[in-house]
């Protein structure tokens, strides 16, 4: 009986290891297979042309009051006094246009529909802890789109391209009802996550550069989508901020803890192509410190980190903690932040820290974008 138990505890010791070679082997495409939709593209039909002047299209827009989740401030888990570097000057008028990631996961379809209940929450949550840091801004604008399903990302099928597509339409539709909603002379700031961020980088090539507009933009917070600094960036009209106080600028990082197994997002850029239609390789991606605003390989401490959003289980609420994670980027462009801190369920394989790339640097992202507003302002 023991020898027949003990026969049970090795086969199941060997069909673990087993699964976890096959995990580790064939992640990728066992992900693809679960999230990569089955289904036919279904071409949605077009918004009408005025169709983000209806408040209902925007989760944020003046005058939502309590209710605009970009709004919402935490807390610190202690007294602020003692937190670094407070008493960020408050900054001129400038207006946000703020574009959510994916929050639909659903591979029944490409693209999610207008109504979308489970999508449309977890994008509000997204918001409270993404867009909150830009809440020094007299405007802010967070608009619902159409948004391609996660699986549009694991696959170069043309379903996949024209998914991404279509959200893009709808982002660029609000967006136009955006430059036409605020002041003619207002300051802007463009800021995203992951798949906010690609539809942000093609609104610079298609509907910024070389526009009047492009003087007025404070920064672009294009954060969570790796930008090839040789096949993306020239073809943006805007080139990667290397100083706090710069302007014009493109600020961009992904975030790993150590020791960081970036392979899978890192072969997917390798095979990807880039604005410039050139394959982007294994070229240097952007990578701006968020801790301190500039390029570069320099470290900065967890001392100068004024403030982490850590969240509660469901990411909908959370307190600040200062000096949690340091920062620096590496050869590869990718931004490392040392010891894996404690941030929730939420972290990607590979330590992989893609959901909190703003929340990890929350009140720095705060001050860096009022500092580039006064900064804007005084250049005028």
């Amino acid at each position: 009986m023991a020898r027949k138990f003990l026969y049970l505890v090795a086969a199941v010791i060997v069909l673990v290891i087993s699964a976890l070679i096959v995990l580790r082997i064939w992640a990728s495409e066992l992900t693809a297979l679960a999230l990569v939709p089955t289904a036919e593209f279904t071409e949605q039909p077009a918004l009408a042309d005025n169709a983000y002047a209806d408040p209902a299209l925007w989760y944020s827009h003046p005058g939502m009051g309590a209710a605009d989740p970009a709004r919402w401030q935490p807390g610190f888990d202690h007294d602020q006094s003692s937190s670094p570097g407070l008493g960020t000057p408050t900054p001129p008028p400038f207006a946000v246009f703020f574009v959510h990631p994916t929050s639909y996961l659903d591979r029944s379809s490409w693209n999610a529909r207008l109504g979308e209940r489970e999508a449309e929450r977890i994008a509000r949550v997204y918001l409270r802890g993404m867009a909150s840091p830009f809440s020094q801004a007299s405007e802010i604008w967070a608009p619902r789109y159409r948004q391609a399903t996660f699986g549009a990302f694991l696959t170069d099928a043309p379903e996949a391209q024209r998914a991404i597509d279509l959200a893009y339409h709808d982002v660029r539709q609000a967006f136009a009802q955006f430059r036409n909603s605020i002041a003619p002379d207002m300051p802007i700031v463009l800021a995203g996550h992951s798949q906010g961020s690609l539809h942000l980088l093609r609104l610079l090539r298609e509907e910024v550069r070389g526009t009047p507009l492009a003087e007025r933009l404070v920064a672009t917070y294009a954060i969570g989508w790796p930008v090839s600094i040789e096949h993306d960036l020239p073809e943006l009209g805007v080139p990667a901020c290397t100083a706090a106080s710069q302007t014009g600028c493109l600020l961009s990082w992904s975030s790993f803890a150590e020791p960081a197994d970036p392979s899978f997002v890192l072969e997917g850029y390798a095979g990807s192509i880039g604005f410039d239609g050139k394959p982007r390789g294994d070229g240097a991606i952007v990578c701006t410190n968020p801790l301190t605003g500039a390029s570069g390989r320099d470290a900065a401490t967890a001392q100068i980190n004024r403030g982490t959003l850590v969240p509660g289980k469901d990411l909908s609420d959370g307190n600040l903690v200062a000096r949690l994670v340091p920062a620096r980027c590496d050869t590869r462009g990718l931004l490392l932040i040392g010891d894996p801190p404690e941030m929730g369920r939420y972290v990607l394989p590979g330590n992989n820290y893609h959901v909190y790339d703003i929340p990890l640097f929350w009140a720095n992202v705060q001050a860096d974008v009022a500092r580039r507003a006064i900064s804007w302002a005084n250049s005028r």
